[in-house]
């Protein structure tokens, strides 16, 4: 079989190449690739090739597909899994795996699998490590952010407090409780939003910060406060470059009880201080963002971790059971991570994407593998629509969706985007 894949060679190398795919083994799987999002994480992989801890030394001599947040259809079922996976069924994988405590995931450490190709053949330590996921809603662009979504939820389970008196930990956000998400109004922060507004547990108060306007404008307009109150939250959008002490003004929406969670959606340090600062007793920070320096470090108040019982965790991706309940609400049309697709394009705008992925605006930038289309953003459909019919449809079929990717449109991409050819 062959396939089309993006292969990592080593720093800043990305190669778009077609080549055979060995024949499946009796505990392999042969699948179809339609989606990949592109996530950071990819960006740090290429960007560091070798050095990347879950890139193999050896990536020069044998490439690896990139790409882990993926989603598509499996056509071949090996013998050892035919009582378990069948063909024609839509699938994600957890790319996490924690085989025999290694970190090899695809997307970073395999020749055969990985989100940016055509074709892939899924080796038996995804399945014996219980990744590989069914899929049973409708468009495989949310089964793709299946993946993001679980680091989100994984992070809200991640959160804990005690009881005075007690050592006990109480896992997840307190129900009803004050959160607040500061630099929450990127891609990762809308979905934080809809999960939290929509999810199982929901806060009272869930206060969205951020500094840039236009993104803070957006994320009211795909989750806006009077919704989120039908959903027993009263929802927040502020600009904390609006106020000349950003600590004093969210503290007074809590009538300064502070806030019982606090996710710090980048790693910047006076981010990090200002969500220390805003803690309730008790409270727990959440250090969600992911640093690519080494060395970064923030103040904490230790008169308050040893007075006021303050914490804080960090997470890194979620578990296949984050996946899992990712996967769930998506096929319950609970949540919707079409929200956090800001850009479409085709595998032959992959590489391009990828190393020039924290220049690029925008939120979620979501590929199609078997598409040879350029990145574009959704906003900017309807004016490509002028010269290119198929993208007038597009903006029409996102339209009656109030501007958002949908299933309609991603089918009619699928059935009318040109084929790639490499």
């Amino acid at each position: 079989m062959q396939t089309t894949a993006l292969r990592l060679y080593g720093r800043n190398d990305l190669r778009l190449e077609s080549f055979e795919l060995p024949d499946i083994g009796e505990d392999e799987i042969l699948a179809e690739v339609f989606t990949d999002s592109v996530c950071m994480s990819s960006h740090k992989a290429a960007l560091l090739g070798a050095d990347h801890k879950r890139v193999p030394d050896d990536v020069a001599e044998n490439p690896v597909i990139i790409g882990h947040e993926f989603a598509g259809v499996l056509r071949k079922v090996g013998r050892r899994w035919a009582d378990q996976f069948e063909s024609g069924r839509k699938f994600s994988i957890q790319p996490a795996l924690g085989y025999k405590g290694t970190l090899d995931a695809p997307g970073y450490s395999f020749a055969t699998v990985g989100g940016m190709a055509t074709y892939v053949v899924i080796p038996s330590c995804v399945m014996e490590s219980g990744c590989l996921l069914p899929f049973d809603g409708d468009g495989f662009f949310k089964a793709s952010l299946s993946e993001p979504m679980s680091c989100i939820i994984g992070a809200a389970h991640a959160q804990y407090h005690t009881q005075y008196g007690s050592y006990q930990h109480h896992m997840g956000i307190i129900e009803g409780g004050r959160c607040a998400m500061l630099a929450g109004a990127g891609p990762m922060g809308l979905g934080f939003v809809d999960y939290l507004v929509n999810g199982p547990r929901r806060p009272g108060l869930l206060v969205v910060t951020d500094i840039d306007g236009d993104r803070l404008n957006r994320a009211a307009q795909l989750f806006p406060p009077e919704k989120a109150a039908k959903r027993g939250v009263k929802l927040v959008y502020r600009n904390t470059l609006e106020t000349a002490d950003a600590v004093a003004a969210l503290q007074q929406l809590t009538d300064g009880q502070g806030y019982d969670d606090v996710f710090v959606l980048a790693p910047v340090a006076p981010v990090v201080e200002q969500g220390d600062a805003i803690l309730g007793r008790n409270g727990c920070l959440n250090f969600f963002a992911g640093p690519t320096d080494p060395s970064f470090s923030a103040k904490f108040n230790f008169y308050n971790v040893h007075y006021a019982e303050t914490h804080i965790v960090g997470t890194s991706g979620g578990n296949t059971d984050d996946m899992k309940e990712a996967l769930q609400l998506m096929g319950e049309n609970r949540i919707n991570p079409a929200a956090m697709i800001s850009h479409i394009g085709g595998m032959t705008c992959g590489a391009k994407t990828i190393e020039n992925l924290p220049d690029i605006p925008g939120a979620k930038k979501l590929l199609y593998t078997h598409i040879d289309l350029p990145l574009v953003a959704i906003t900017d459909f309807a004016e490509r629509g002028k010269q290119d019919p198929m993208f007038a449809e597009l903006a029409r079929l996102c339209d009656q969706y109030d501007g958002l990717w949908n299933s309609d449109a991603e089918r009619y991409l699928m059935e009318n985007g040109p084929p790639i050819k490499i």
